[in-house]
């Protein structure tokens, strides 16, 4: 499209011309604003604290790791034959 079309085509729409719609009636003419609300910010604590939290619970870690050592931890054959068939169909089906 030529330029000379363009501004013939907007001089017979005149859209040069500020229409209604686009001024603005007693509206402050300052910044936009935002305002979040309350559980916007509860949600955006929640979700600061989770990323900040630890992904691995020391106090378990410290426990477990104690009790291998000492020779007290003990593992149920059973148990573990359970949960590992478990895991086998679940990853299957």
């Amino acid at each position: 499209m030529r330029v000379e079309s363009y501004n013939q085509i907007a001089s017979l729409y005149n859209t040069n011309k500020v229409s209604k719609a686009q001024k603005s009636y007693g509206v402050d003419a300052g910044r936009d604003q935002v305002q979040i609300s309350r559980v916007g910010q509860d949600y955006r604590i929640a979700k600061q604290a989770v990323a900040e939290a630890s992904d691995i619970r020391e106090d378990k870690v410290a426990y477990l790791k104690d009790s291998v050592q000492s020779g007290n931890y003990n593992v149920d054959s059973g148990d573990f034959a359970s949960m590992l068939l478990a895991k086998y169909h679940a990853a299957q089906g």
